[in-house]
């Protein structure tokens, strides 16, 4: 069995989903400050509790025993609330990532994939960038990640933890049967909050920094669908069981689109135009991200099958559906 921390969450649940679909036993752990409970299958056991509590975790260990692996998507994830209220990224990423760890070992489950991401690399000196990039995190979100990876290097090393960190490039989209898709409060993102202009839920859309060094002068991005996500995660999974080697992959789609060529997709998609207004740049923001997932492709033999508009198309048919009352 797998147990999926943070499986109520965007890409957790979209995971639950796919793994479900390959008829991998899972169990759900999550403690909905971020998730939904909506997102987890009837059929698919749940436990609310969180990584702070070891009654919990003890609580999740104790009534599963067959688990044998943990994916883990119960971090904080947003750059700009990690630079204003970075205690809180490093009590919930790092303590708790530690207090799963342990909780791990107790019950001698020894297989661990977590989500890294490409934050850990900073800014750029080379594109695309590849896992042999010096990571150099320019935000306390990217630093945190980058703890947890050695954090989890040191674990293994000492305590025999198979581990995969799997470095997302900028996760999105939504599954094809519209039964979940991203739903965040408030959204931070910058496709939902694209189409929340094309379904009227708000004015514009700000677009943070113009001045980046870039064609159009606005912020590029490698896009990834959370499907997608998913079988590299399922992948990882059975590879650290199989193998018992540790794993540092980058999970992107090899090409980078700006904001402004995001909203031009949209505005393909949607046939509606988008309203924008160019604004500051977010602190801790680099300017480009572009992944070579090269590795990933050959190790475990990923491969990304949507493209930016497939993407996009997905996320509008669940965000018509979620909040714009159409099927």
């Amino acid at each position: 069995m797998i147990a999926v921390v943070g499986g109520a969450g965007y890409i957790g649940s979209h995971t639950v989903k796919y793994l479900v679909e390959q008829s991998e036993p899972v169990v759900v752990f999550d403690n909905l400050s971020t998730g939904h409970q909506q997102f987890v299958p009837n059929d698919v056991p749940f436990v609310e509790g969180d990584l702070a509590s070891f009654e919990d975790l003890h609580k999740l260990f104790t009534n599963y025993p067959n688990i044998h692996t943990v994916i883990h998507f119960a971090a904080f994830a947003y750059v700009g609330e990690s630079v204003v209220e970075p205690a809180k990224y490093y009590r919930n990423n790092l303590v708790n990532t530690v207090n799963l760890l342990d909780t791990m070992l107790v019950y001698n489950v020894k297989n661990i994939v977590f989500s890294s991401t490409c934050a850990t690399y900073g800014n750029p000196i080379a594109l695309p960038i590849t896992e042999e990039h010096p990571q150099n995190p320019i935000n306390p979100y990217g630093r945190t990640k980058l703890m947890m990876e050695q954090l989890m290097d040191d674990y293994s090393t000492a305590y025999g933890i198979n581990f995969a960190a799997l470095r997302y490039f900028n996760a999105a989209g939504a599954a094809e049967d519209c039964e979940i898709g991203e739903w965040h409060e408030p959204e931070p993102h910058l496709i939902p909050l694209i189409l929340d202009v094309a379904l009227g839920k708000s004015e514009k859309i700000n677009v943070f920094g113009s001045d980046f060094d870039t064609p159009d002068g606005t912020c590029i991005r490698d896009y990834i669908h959370v499907t997608d996500l998913a079988d590299a995660h399922y992948r990882a999974a059975k590879y650290l069981i199989a193998e018992k080697q540790n794993l540092q992959l980058n999970l992107a789609n090899g090409a980078g689109y700006s904001n402004l060529e995001i909203i031009q997709m949209a505005e393909k998609v949607t046939r509606i135009p988008i309203t924008y207004q160019l604004t500051d740049r977010r602190l801790g923001d680099p300017g480009q991200l572009i992944g070579c997932a090269d590795k990933a492709k050959n190790i475990i033999h990923w491969e990304p099958n949507y493209n930016l508009q497939q993407i996009i198309e997905t996320a509008w048919a669940w965000h018509q559906k979620k909040f714009g009352g159409k099927v």
